[in-house]
């Protein structure tokens, strides 16, 4: 295969990938509707009992929220923008990414590694009220961190070609 082609190849996985990530933020955010309501039903009406089992996996929840939308917000563009100069163009503009996007790289490396010694950390151990194993609580911190690499690295590559071959159409 060529480098092209893998390249191809590798921008339409991550395509995909980025659409599935997306319909998982918005699945996630409407199951995390129920355990909240259940909650909130409960603490304020004796019309059901007072689950313990919400509040854990509201938290849970929350985590994988909050975690695939900072992945999609990254993929997306709208995630790590601080625009100091936003009338740049070409190079300069390319150049200025370049820079920041080192910084989301490092961060993605981070999280990538210290995120698997920390579901190894939870590998076996469970939660204390929903008795789930922790580590799918870890899970995401990795996940983040690849997908933080793949989506930013995708950026890098496109801005190092504008930067060596000027403005592409």
């Amino acid at each position: 295969m060529t480098p092209t082609g893998l390249r191809g190849a590798v921008r339409r996985a991550s395509d995909i990938y980025g659409r599935v990530l997306s319909g998982l933020l918005a699945i996630s955010v409407l199951i995390l509707v129920f355990p909240v309501t259940l909650q909130v039903v409960s603490r304020q009406t004796d019309l059901i009992p007072h689950y313990i089992w919400t509040e854990e996996m509201a938290r849970f929840l929350l985590v994988y929220t909050v975690m695939i939308g900072a992945i999609v917000g990254q993929r997306e563009g709208i995630h790590f923008i601080v625009d100091l100069w936003p009338e740049l163009k070409g190079r300069a503009r390319a150049f200025m990414d370049i820079v920041s996007g080192l910084f989301v790289l490092t961060f993605g490396a981070v999280f990538l590694w210290f995120g698997i010694e920390f579901v190894d950390f939870a590998w076996f151990r469970i939660s204390e009220l929903a008795e789930l194993p922790l580590w799918l609580i870890h899970l995401p911190w990795p996940i983040l961190g690849f997908s933080w690499l793949l989506f930013a690295g995708e950026k890098f590559v496109d801005d190092v070609r504008v930067l060596i071959h000027g403005e592409t159409a």
